[in-house]
């Protein structure tokens, strides 16, 4: 890829976004986007494009918020820090920062079954990276932990003038059984 290609699929990604403030939920037409059908085979493809953008902004909010193993002696409270916490942190920030993007991605996400299986990823990262689960166990248990991870950042984020509230301790409330 050239770099006028690279700014060329960047200046159609940042179009659909601009787009999508409008309206997140609105279809994805290549032909009604300038360049997108010569940049794109598909609308999935254009998604997935997207999708990578979000990853990139999120995953160096994470690197931020909580490092990687090897700096794990230099952040505060060493290993002992709250990674629930700073997953959150770059969760939170990340949305806030790419609100449309994000709307974007979240209004066409079941439509795709490719950018669901990258969704799916993404929440087994975001439950692996808060430490509430292991690489090794089944993907779909740890999906579902990241997704509940995901619902309570959420509505932590939607609880605007609330008291914060420990949110290990919501994860753990919604996977105690109900009789």
């Amino acid at each position: 890829m050239s770099w006028n290609d690279y700014y060329r699929r960047r200046d159609i990604l940042d179009t659909v976004v601009r787009r999508a403030r409008r309206d997140p939920a609105a279809p994805l037409s290549l032909q009604e986007i300038p360049g997108a059908a010569d940049e794109f085979a598909s609308e999935e493809e254009l998604l997935l494009a997207l999708h990578y953008r979000w990853q990139q902004a999120l995953s160096g909010r994470l690197r931020a918020e909580v490092g990687g193993p090897e700096d794990s002696a230099d952040l505060p409270g060493g290993r002992d820090a709250d990674h629930v916490e700073a997953v959150s942190r770059a969760w939170r920030k990340t949305c806030s920062d790419h609100a449309a993007l994000r709307a974007l991605l979240d209004a066409h996400l079941d439509e795709h079954p490719a950018l669901r299986r990258a969704h799916e990823a993404q929440l087994r990262m975001l439950a692996v990276t808060a430490g509430l689960a292991e690489p090794g166990e089944p993907a779909d248990e740890v999906t579902q932990v990241g997704n509940t991870l995901v619902g309570l950042m959420r509505t932590r984020a939607s609880d605007l003038g609330a008291p914060p509230r420990n949110p290990v301790g919501q994860f753990l409330r919604k996977l105690a059984p109900t009789g």
